[in-house]
């Protein structure tokens, strides 16, 4: 929660990383602002959940970018989102053709989300990350940003995260 002085009537709120910051006129009333955080928390979540695919879309997407990026070599028997996987953006089990994407993607780009699941893709031809397998990934226009925008996300998690006026 952030209030403001020179903010008079307008609510907002983003998500920075795991936190949701919500910027509220600093004269608001402690009922007002819970009305607003509960108003403001259901519209993002609203936003997110038309942004972020299921798996039957996930596993149409792997096979778009199959086909578009690598010639439709790449047919994995299941595509899904997992919750357990903190510290990789996807795996991949290529004896079982089997991609797995972390849920911390959702909500993200969507060419990052294509670049993972591109780069997961890969792997079900080239299971090593050796010059063959990234000669694979060269097609996608993308593979640079996506890779920078994923570093940024590492780097800020890094970051030590300043008190809210809260905490």
């Amino acid at each position: 929660m952030r209030r403001s002085a020179r903010r008079r009537r307008t609510v907002s709120a983003y998500r920075d990383g795991d936190r949701t910051v919500v910027l509220i006129p600093a004269r608001m009333s402690a009922a007002e602002e819970q009305r607003w955080v509960t108003v403001m928390l259901d519209k993002l979540a609203a936003q997110e959940s038309r942004r972020m695919p299921g798996d039957q879309e996930l596993a149409a997407r792997a096979e778009r970018l199959s086909e578009q990026y690598l010639l439709g070599g790449a047919v994995p028997d299941t595509v899904r989102w997992v919750t357990n996987q903190n510290s990789r953006w996807g795996s991949c089990t290529p004896s079982e053709g089997s991609i797995r994407l972390s849920h911390r993607l959702q909500g993200m780009p969507e060419y990052v989300i294509d670049y993972v699941l591109l780069h997961e893709l890969a792997h079900l031809l080239v299971p090593g990350h050796g010059p063959a397998f990234w000669k694979l990934l060269e097609s996608y226009p993308r593979t640079e940003r996506a890779r920078g925008y994923l570093e940024g996300v590492v780097a800020a998690d890094r970051l030590p995260h300043p008190p809210g006026p809260q905490d």
